[in-house]
């Protein structure tokens, strides 16, 4: 969890991230194709309505936060620097707590996990983004929104290694920016792309609370798999500019497979204390070793680590643990 700032679902059911929480939803069944949906949920020609007395407060309340946080310090877009230094001893350490353990227990909502290690999830098929924006989502965001969507996809792509692209149809990647006037469509699309997703879990989405900037929700292939096939992303436009960024980074890297927070892990937005807002050069570096070939969907933290001993050394430019 992102300083209870994100939130995000992740696994074969799934995970909640919450900047993230991770839990199970449901199984997914093989087979069930998710019904066709144009790129935007607001019919074209429909003026947009006026936001609601709850959707205002929510954006002076996202403006406060993001404020203050920038106050303190936080929120950095640098990256890190010489005071955020690290090795390849502790990138190891760091991927093993973000990509191989499990901040909730797999179909047991939002129970916290045991600690007990997970195994590598990931993307091997791939990976086709979608943008879509429910009615009460304000005009001027909409274009602004697509593009940091598109570029970071892209660099998502050329980082991993992995096939990523935008799509108008057949998307298996939906990213869904919602206002708060927009929150009862949520749980129904989401049952639109997933069919058999665990009702019971979509009720997280009925009364989304205010500390749930952002959600993101990764179905495996099969059901109790580690190969993910399908995601949804979903974003308050509430949101101020540099904190919907951010939930732009994190879900989206998130949905790739790295599904858990670390308190210890710096510079990397896969932290629970805000201190960077978008993906960096550490994060980067978590991203390449999760998508190294070597390791598969379902390996163990036993089988994984020792490859990921060797691709840390290789991207740190050192023979052996430092």
């Amino acid at each position: 969890m992102k300083g209870g700032l994100k939130t995000a679902l992740a696994l074969s059911a799934a995970l909640i991230l919450s900047g993230c929480v991770g839990s199970d939803l449901a199984p997914r069944k093989t087979g069930v194709k998710p019904a066709a949906r144009p790129a935007t949920l607001a019919p074209a020609e429909k003026p947009a309505a006026e936001p609601s007395r709850a959707s205002r407060a929510l954006t002076q309340y996202y403006g406060r936060v993001q404020n203050d946080l920038l106050a303190r310090g936080l929120l950095r877009t640098d990256g890190g620097g010489p005071d955020t230094a690290f090795t390849d001893t502790m990138l190891v350490r760091n991927f093993a707590a973000i990509a191989l353990e499990e901040e909730y227990e797999r179909g047991a909502g939002l129970r916290p996990s045991s600690g007990a290690p997970s195994a590598i999830k990931k993307w091997t098929i791939p990976v086709r983004m979608t943008t879509e924006f429910g009615p009460g989502v304000p005009k001027d965001q909409i274009a602004e929104s697509r593009a940091q969507v598109a570029s970071f996809a892209a660099r998502l792509s050329r980082v991993t290694g992995h096939p990523i692209s935008m799509v108008d149809r057949n998307p298996n990647y939906h990213v869904l920016f919602m206002s708060e006037d927009d929150a009862g469509l949520i749980a129904p699309r989401i049952r639109e792309i997933v069919p058999d997703v665990n009702p019971t879990a979509l009720r997280i989405f009925d009364n989304l609370p205010r500390g749930i900037h952002c959600v993101v929700v990764a179905f495996s292939r099969s059901p109790g798999g580690y190969d993910y096939g399908t995601a949804i992303a979903v974003i308050r436009s509430e949101h101020p500019p540099l904190l919907r960024r951010s939930c732009i980074h994190e879900e989206l890297a998130q949905g790739m497979g790295l599904g858990n927070d670390s308190p210890r892990a710096r510079p990397s937005i896969f932290n629970d204390d805000d201190e960077f807002a978008l993906l960096t050069g550490h994060d980067e570096m978590l991203l390449k070793i999760l998508y190294d070939p070597r390791l598969k969907p379902g390996m163990s933290a036993e089988e994984a680590l020792p490859i990921v001993q060797k691709k840390a050394a290789e991207l740190m430019g050192t023979t052996g643990p430092s």
